[in-house]
Formats: C-alpha cells, sequence, structure tokens
C-alpha cells in the first residue's frame, strides 16, 4: 500500500499505479474521467488506503475489485 502521505493526484492510494485520472493530468482536465460512468462499490470506497486519500481516485482495477467480504459470501 503507498503512503498516505505522499499525495500524488495521478497515483491509486490503493496500489499505486496510475489511477488514468483525467482530471489529474493537465492535458485532460477538461475531459470527463473513466470514473464518472463507472459503478464503484461503496466498500470499495472504505478502503483505508482509498479513505484516507480522498484526494486521489481509485485505479480502474482497484475501483473494480470486488471487496473481500463480498468475495468470501456464498
Amino acid at each position: 500500500m503507498p503512503d498516505p502521505q505522499t499525495r500524488n493526484p495521478a497515483s491509486c492510494p490503493v496500489c499505486g499505479q496510475s489511477n488514468l485520472c483525467a482530471l489529474a493530468i493537465p492535458a485532460t482536465a477538461t475531459r470527463p474521467c473513466w470514473c464518472y460512468s463507472a459503478n464503484i462499490d461503496a466498500h470499495t470506497l472504505a478502503q483505508p488506503a482509498a479513505a484516507q486519500n480522498r484526494n486521489a481516485c481509485l485505479c480502474p482495477a482497484c475501483a473494480q475489485a470486488v471487496p473481500a467480504k463480498e468475495a468470501d459470501a456464498p
């Protein structure tokens, strides 16, 4: 998990990879971000790394990951 003190708006706060956020890149800041049309589970957003750094978007892979509790459900 990336250091929560390192606040890079272009990096996913969960995995540290590029979050592909259109708003974090000056050249694409006027375009809508991929996340505007994504369905992101509330449990995913409540993960500690995501909740601690609300200044950076999750990457598509982390945003679409099934939260552990749901993955373990029968």
